[in-house]
């Protein structure tokens, strides 16, 4: 089951959509905690669902569950959490939320988890990419498109 992961961050309109096309997204997976007041218009939560439907024949669903907390997102914002306890912290809440049971994996395949930074390394969506593909077996062949 093929999934990958996207930011929106330092891309074009039509970098970002190009992506998509080349992996052949049919589900944008958005797991951003703010989706409505980003800095790229094209990645409003309103805009996505239009362009993806116009220019990709793809469909948008978002997945709050997926998204960090409030207070965590701003304490590692604010240094005051590492990228390690941060990591740490993020897993946790995915394992308290139990989202590999209430999430169907069939979502997942062709689909593609959209947050806002621009590489993967350091990013939400990758931690629940790898953190859903060790609950449902492996079954899930990672791509990250930047």
């Amino acid at each position: 089951m093929e999934v990958a992961t996207i930011g929106f961050t330092n891309k074009s309109a039509e970098r970002f959509f190009g992506l998509l096309r080349e992996a052949n997204v049919r589900t944008l997976l958005d797991v951003r905690l703010n989706n409505i007041s980003q800095l790229a218009g094209f990645a409003k939560k309103a805009d996505l669902r239009f362009f993806l439907s116009e220019l990709l024949g793809a469909q948008y669903v978002e997945l709050r569950e997926l998204a960090p907390e409030k207070d965590m997102l701003k304490r590692y914002q604010a240094k005051d959490l590492d990228w390690d306890q941060y990591a740490d912290a993020y897993v946790e809440l995915l394992a308290k939320r139990r989202v590999e049971s209430n999430l169907d994996i069939d979502l997942f395949d062709h689909g593609c988890m959209l947050c806002s930074e621009d590489k993967p390394h350091h990013c939400h969506r990758r931690l629940a990419a790898e953190y859903l593909n060790t609950r449902w077996d492996n079954r899930l062949k990672i791509a990250h498109l930047f």
